[in-house]
């Protein structure tokens, strides 16, 4: 028998979110053709999860009943007719945005018009035993990876992966170098996630927190400083900035807050530095930033939403060659417990990223 949580409802993830068990298990023999059959073994949430589930979130309304969550990763148990890529038996994680690699191909960069249809929002995702997936919602996993740790790869680091390392005209401008300044906010899992890509690519992190026991954490990641922006709610831009050389300003600033961050941000940018926009987990309540502010501070501002196919797969690559271990939470949620994950994002305990142990042992895998 499968398991699985579902949406319900777009009321808030308290009401909406409801746990399924003792379900029949998906049939391979009735696969579509470029179907996967997937048994998954673990998960891990992004702060998109809290937002789908909330009627006044910014990735606006959703189909439900709908299966939560957009990474994960399992292991092949059987496989539609036309699928090339995948056996069963291979390792796999998710790419959150199958329909636009299937229509747009690989290299296509991922973009708002095409959010309603990730996983997780306009697909049923992850937070299941047993699913089913089309053959572009997958990737093969790194073999250096454990279950938790290949499951935080889909969005997130495929996010911080463009960021770094992604196309378009920063590219050529702001690619991150042996030497490059890096500039990430808070212990979320997207800035941890930079942050250790950076730091394997030889680049200088400093990392802004609130506690001195996050300060830690962040250090032994491999940031060389960090600032509180608790204690300097308004002057934690100009200070990180000051930590660089001659205090010119960083090369990539990381911002996951938006309006409420982006000042901070545009003090912190060093002329001709990139500011990549990737989040809005700070206050929505804040003055929008006009877009002129960029022309004030010269630099490149853009909007990085996840990555391609293509990308994930660099990223893969990228893991396995310089050894990588994404880092994790402190707890580990079973999939019975996801409603508690939820919580423990949303209140903004955690470290990296939260995941969820899947693996059950009375499952039947057939």
């Amino acid at each position: 028998m499968s398991r699985q949580w579902i949406l319900a409802s777009q009321e808030g993830f308290e009401t909406s979110l409801q746990y399924q068990d003792n379900l029949p298990l998906p049939s391979a023999t009735s696969l579509s053709p470029n179907s996967v059959l997937v048994k998954l073994h673990a998960a891990s949430l992004n702060y998109r999860e809290i937002q789908i589930a909330d009627p006044n979130g910014l990735n606006g309304p959703i189909q439900t009943p709908l299966i939560p969550g957009c990474d994960g990763a399992g292991t092949v148990l059987a496989v539609g007719s036309s699928v090339t890529e995948f056996h069963p038996g291979d390792r796999v994680i998710t790419y959150p945005a199958p329909l636009l690699a299937s229509s747009h191909g690989d290299d296509a960069p991922a973009s708002f018009a095409h959010v309603s249809a990730m996983l997780g929002q306009g697909a049923d995702g992850t937070l299941r035993s047993v699913g089913v997936f089309a053959e572009t919602a997958l990737v093969h996993a790194p073999a250096s990876l454990d279950w938790l740790s290949a499951a935080t790869l889909p969005c997130n680091w495929t996010t911080a992966w463009n960021v770094l390392f992604g196309g378009g005209p920063t590219k050529v401008t702001n690619p991150v170098a042996p030497g490059s300044w890096v500039l990430v906010q808070g212990t979320g899992g997207l800035s941890v996630a930079v942050l250790q890509l950076a730091v394997a690519a030889g680049a200088i992190v400093v990392a802004t927190t609130s506690t001195p026991a996050k300060e830690e954490r962040l250090k032994a990641l491999g940031a060389t400083h960090t600032v509180n922006y608790a204690t300097h709610p308004d002057t934690w831009g100009q200070l990180a900035r000051g930590l660089t050389p001659s205090g010119r300003g960083f090369d990539i600033v990381v911002d996951v807050g938006g309006n409420q961050t982006l000042p901070q941000s545009l003090a912190a940018v060093r002329v001709d530095g990139l500011v990549a926009m990737v989040g809005a987990v700070g206050d929505m309540a804040a003055a929008p930033v006009p877009l002129f502010a960029a022309f004030m501070h010269t630099c490149v501002v853009r909007g990085v939403l996840c990555g391609s196919r293509a990308q994930l797969k660099q990223l893969v690559r990228y893991i396995d060659e310089k050894g990588i271990q994404p880092a994790v939470d402190d707890v580990v949620f079973e999939l019975a417990e996801a409603k508690d994950a939820y919580r423990r994002l949303n209140e903004k305990r955690h470290i990296a990223k939260v995941v969820i142990r899947v693996d059950h042992p009375e499952e039947v895998e057939g």
